[in-house]
């Protein structure tokens, strides 16, 4: 029986490539700083491949635990250079992606996928090298029989996606950059790179950081003493 709850939304707004190579040029720990320490999924996905790093808009997939049947619904509203957010309503470990949908994904120009739940054929994955940030490894095979939803609003990972917001994912995690704000906090995050950058020059020549960024004062509200060495 269809469920009458169950869409697949054929077309989301998409930000222009600039902003999306912006905010990519930036990172994850950057963008997270950036816009208030705000959107970044739970620590536990990790990439496959640390030197791989992607940004682009979200075409989510809710789903349910152990049936990937939205997942492949989904390759077919995907754009060049689109992100697949994967988030089974319950929790999963199940190997929900491996490499057959992984070539799929390649050949479609998919920049990348995040799933809140298990990938397998991992070496596969590795060799071709198409980004992925999962959960767990988990050969455990998945079931086609449940109706889903393709680009409307999840929880991946702990964070709300809305089709067509920003992932970012690199080896420090992912990070979601909502659309409308997308623009502002790529030049944010460009600004916040540029003082690092200045910061880091400063720190090379040997500058300690507890006086670049003042945190002398701050030891003292703290009430903490220096004293040259710890008597009985």
């Amino acid at each position: 029986m269809a469920d009458t709850n169950s869409v697949i939304v054929r077309n989301i707004p998409r930000l222009e490539p600039g902003v999306v190579k912006a905010l990519l040029s930036s990172g994850v720990a950057t963008i997270h700083e950036a816009q208030n320490r705000t959107g970044l999924m739970n620590e536990y996905l990790r990439p496959l491949d640390r030197e791989i790093a992607v940004a682009g808009p979200a075409v989510t997939v809710s789903c349910d635990p152990g049936d990937n049947l939205m997942l492949h619904a989904a390759l077919e509203v995907c754009r060049p250079g689109d992100v697949l957010v994967v988030a089974p309503i319950a929790p999963s470990n199940h190997g929900m992606f491996g490499s057959l949908l992984g070539s799929s994904c390649r050949a479609l120009g998919i920049a990348g996928l995040v799933i809140d739940a298990g990938i397998r054929d991992v070496s596969e994955l590795i060799d071709m090298r198409f980004p992925v940030w999962a959960k767990v490894i988990c050969a455990q095979g998945t079931t086609k029989n449940s109706a889903g939803s393709v680009n409307v609003p999840v929880i991946c990972a702990d964070e709300q996606v809305f089709p067509g917001d920003i992932i970012v994912a690199d080896f420090d995690g992912v990070v979601v950059v909502p659309a409308a704000a997308a623009p502002d906090i790529a030049k944010m995050a460009a600004s916040r790179q540029v003082r690092e950058q200045q910061d880091r020059q400063r720190l090379l020549a040997g500058e300690l950081t507890i006086d670049l960024y003042g945190f002398r004062e701050k030891l003292r509200e703290l009430g903490v003493n220096y004293v040259d060495e710890l008597s009985d």
